[in-house]
């Protein structure tokens, strides 16, 4: 009686095939270019290759993978200048960045790296520097009508390069030390006088 083989099915050899043993290593040299592979060729890869990402995961997470260089640069509110957090869906205003409170969910804006040695340990994007080199504030403060380092550089410097004043400021030489060339409409006609020539009492509306 003839003795028959089951038939192969594709490049799968069927059970009962009668391959030898050196023609079932060479298959998998490499898997996916030899016909004639196995199954069993197939998840001893994919096996491997499981492994071989758990491996490189564990050394990311341990700090002994260098990881990609992560962009922190984002637009919070009114367009300010951003930190972008992990989740690389919160931006919180630069202002917030080493503030001894954790604003992003990982605390990544309280590290350490980012908050040793300010403003130097700081990338250049959230510090602005005043026109005394001594000083310096957060980068969303500049141009938001007050004045922050003192001498009105974050508003009135050629560096700081603000447009003119909002529609819900009033334009005048304040006498309050605290704003520079503007003061919001919302001191206009208060009873206070807020600008040298009293613009803010007898012209402004709020």
């Amino acid at each position: 009686m003839n003795k028959t083989h089951p038939q192969r099915n594709g490049d799968v050899a069927t059970w009962g095939s009668t391959k030898s043993l050196s023609e079932e290593k060479g298959c998998c040299r490499p898997c996916s270019v030899r016909t004639g592979c196995t199954q069993r060729c197939v998840c001893i890869s994919a096996v491997a290759l499981l492994i071989l990402a758990a491996t490189v995961g564990l050394a990311v997470a341990l700090g002994l993978w260098p990881r990609a260089p992560v962009t922190r640069f984002c637009a919070a509110s009114n367009n300010r200048t951003g930190f972008l957090c992990d989740d690389r869906a919160t931006c919180i205003p630069a202002s917030q960045v080493c503030d001894r409170a954790s604003n992003c969910r990982n605390g990544e804006d309280e590290q350490e790296q980012l908050c040793g040695d300010l403003p130097h340990s700081l990338p250049g994007y959230l510090v602005f520097r005043c026109s005394n080199p001594k000083y310096w504030v957060y980068a969303d403060k500049r141009c938001d009508g007050m004045n922050n380092c003192g001498d009105c550089s974050d508003e009135m410097g050629s560096s700081a390069a603000c447009p003119l004043c909002r529609s819900d400021w009033w334009s005048c030489s304040p006498v309050l030390y605290e704003y520079c060339s503007c003061i919001p409409r919302r001191l206009c006609r208060d009873g206070i006088q807020h600008c040298l020539d009293w613009s803010d009492e007898y012209v402004c509306t709020p």
